[in-house]
């Protein structure tokens, strides 16, 4: 999860500014926390209460007010009985990383990343967009084998997993879709040879790179398991202690290391 955060966060300064390379200076004074990181904690925030997944993401989500939200995200949170609104965006995606770590079967983590996505995102391709990225998470943090992974996403989802950074990048630009999205994030991880490896693949993309990065960033935590003790660090600095107090609840829970 805090892979997830941290990939939010370091992609930022080039969700509008985007780069195709992966030599670039990790953290800036730019360098941000967004919509990803807030509502990935309301999903880790629900999953500890074991309640609704509506409502916190409305409760915390509405704390922070100026953290980069789409239109029609910026409605739902507004609204006094939010309803989804058939959204195929990867906003479904880039929340879900703590279902990958908190549930111990294939089975329970697509019903309840199926679950986060609905209240908001219920196009098929959200809900497609948001099972596949958390069980790419949780096939990471217990398989271990990339090839199973790619096997598995590929088969359930029909992305197309065959491809490399190299063969996106060239082409690539700004998607916000699920399908647009997720397939190309989950490439970045299966790229890489670290965590760090994974989100500057990300970002390399020129896509919507701080959700992309936050996507490769929670696969790519499970699987190397932490971050390093910089990364972390520049991730707490920019958190309000609440966000941050929620994180460290979460991975105290479910044993992720920090």
């Amino acid at each position: 999860m805090i892979g997830s955060i941290a990939g939010d966060i370091i992609g930022s300064v080039y969700e509008h500014c985007p780069i195709k390379t992966k030599d670039f200076k990790l953290f800036s004074s730019q360098c941000r926390f967004t919509d990803d990181s807030v509502l990935t904690i309301a999903v880790a925030k629900a999953v500890l209460e074991e309640d609704d997944y509506r409502k916190w993401i409305r409760d915390i989500g509405r704390r922070y007010p100026g953290a980069g939200y789409g239109g029609s995200f910026s409605g739902w949170l507004q609204s006094s009985n939010p309803g989804p609104y058939n959204s195929w965006g990867n906003g479904a995606a880039m929340r879900v990383s703590p279902i990958g770590f908190a549930f111990d079967s294939s089975e329970e983590v697509l019903e309840e990343a199926a679950r986060t996505a609905v209240i908001s995102h219920n196009h098929p391709e959200g809900v497609k967009g948001a099972k596949a990225t958390a069980l790419a998470v949780f096939m990471a943090r217990t398989t271990q084998d990339k090839s199973i992974i790619r096997k598995e996403i590929c088969d359930q989802f029909n992305y197309n997993l065959n491809r490399t950074v190299e063969d996106i990048r060239p082409s690539y630009s700004f998607d916000v879709s699920c399908q647009g999205s997720v397939p190309e994030a989950i490439i970045a991880f299966l790229d890489s040879e670290s965590y760090e490896d994974a989100v500057r693949n990300a970002v390399s993309l020129g896509g919507d790179s701080d959700t992309l990065a936050c996507i490769s960033g929670g696969i790519a935590q499970a699987y190397y398991g932490g971050i390093s003790s910089y990364i972390l660090e520049q991730v707490k600095v920019r958190l309000p202690e609440e966000l941050w107090q929620i994180t460290e609840r979460f991975c105290q829970k479910y044993g992720i290391e920090i």
